[in-house]
């Protein structure tokens, strides 16, 4: 990734030292459209105190400033590798801030490390297919078709960039289906994990 932090502490952003020393979390969370991760990422800022933000809405961000639809920014994001490079230097500035969750398809990636925690949050095809055509009271067999082809452009962009396989979760700390789950159960899982996770890092950081 061409992309460096800027700022320094003792020659590391505080974000690029051991967890144990830092004190503003970062929790990264990835998952393919329909697997649940907005809402979990939300829920987990709301409930931690830390700040949210997601790739999608910096996606928006930079459609308004060129003053394009999401639409129009998406077609020009295939062929112009600009967009994307511009998306995920935003999102590590904010990574780099510390005190955030963000959610997005490639954030765990781009943060991996910065993040304190990475989490993928995903479930079978067929469910988030459901998921989408029920949360945007579309039909199942066009939001299976429009899915379809946007994770077969992603998977072919992100590994054409970034080198990235999509498929290969090894980098995450936390890998969950949610699909035999409901929210509640799903989201008690995370937060236990993540909790932790961020609760050992302070005790370690008070025991030296």
């Amino acid at each position: 990734m061409p992309l460096l932090p800027s700022k320094t502490v003792k020659g590391k952003h505080p974000c690029l030292l051991p967890l144990e020393m830092r004190d503003k979390p970062v929790i990264a969370v990835s998952g393919p459209p329909g697997s649940g991760k907005t809402t979990y990422a939300r829920r987990l800022a709301e409930e931690l105190g830390l700040g949210y933000h997601s790739a999608g809405l910096i996606f928006r961000e930079l459609a308004r400033e060129k003053g394009m639809s999401l639409e129009e920014l998406s077609r020009l994001a295939e062929a112009d590798p600009t967009i994307d490079l511009e998306i995920d230097r935003r999102t590590l500035h904010l990574g780099l801030q510390g005190n955030m969750v963000i959610d997005g398809h490639l954030v765990a990636w781009i943060l991996k490390d910065v993040a304190d925690v990475r989490i993928y949050i995903t479930a079978p095809l067929h469910v988030r297919v459901r998921r989408i055509a029920l949360r945007e009271n579309r039909g199942e067999k066009e939001v299976l078709r429009e899915t379809l082809l946007r994770e077969w452009s992603n998977k072919k962009r992100f590994k054409e960039y970034y080198g990235i396989d999509v498929t290969d979760t090894s980098l995450f700390d936390l890998v969950l289906d949610t699909s035999k789950l409901s929210v509640d159960e799903a989201y008690n899982i995370i937060h236990a994990f993540v909790s932790t996770v961020l609760g050992r890092s302070n005790e370690t950081s008070k025991n030296p």
